[in-house]
């Protein structure tokens, strides 16, 4: 016969897992950090009255002229090229007055037009050289709006 083994015994010990030791000391330096200087609060400006804008009256201020002061010659040089571009295009808006316009030709027929009424605005505020850059503007396209009828 065998014998039994002994049924009393207690399995073995296995080292019992232990927590990590927590240095009690920290691993990292602390610094003392300076106070922050104290910064004012940024003030606000002093209260003004209403500001103008472009749409208030501004009559009591004339515009300022942005346009280069020219020769008498050439002023009458100007006025006579803006004279003459102006009728070219003109007489080319009244070629097509009575016609049916494409929305291109129309939108072109509109731009001269614009062209000519800026011309003639330049013209009484003494701006020569916009306005005749412009009165050649017109009449270049009014040329073309003719020539693709």
């Amino acid at each position: 016969m065998t014998v039994a083994p002994d049924t009393d015994a207690a399995p073995p010990l296995e080292a019992a897992e232990l927590p990590p030791e927590i240095p009690q000391t920290p691993s990292v330096d602390i610094v003392e950090l300076a106070p922050l200087p104290v910064v004012p609060a940024p003030r606000r400006p002093a209260e003004r009255g209403p500001v103008e804008t472009a749409e208030q009256d501004n009559s009591s201020r004339p515009a300022p002229k942005i346009a280069p002061d020219l020769s008498p010659s050439d002023q009458a040089a100007k006025q006579k090229q803006i004279e003459d571009d102006s009728a070219v295009a003109n007489r080319n808006l009244q070629l097509v007055k009575n016609r049916q316009l494409n929305p291109q030709l129309q939108d072109i027929a509109d731009k001269v037009r614009e062209f000519l009424s800026q011309s003639n605005d330049a013209g009484k505020t003494g701006d020569w050289v916009s306005a005749q850059s412009l009165a050649h503007r017109a009449r270049v396209l009014s040329e073309s709006l003719v020539q693709n009828l």
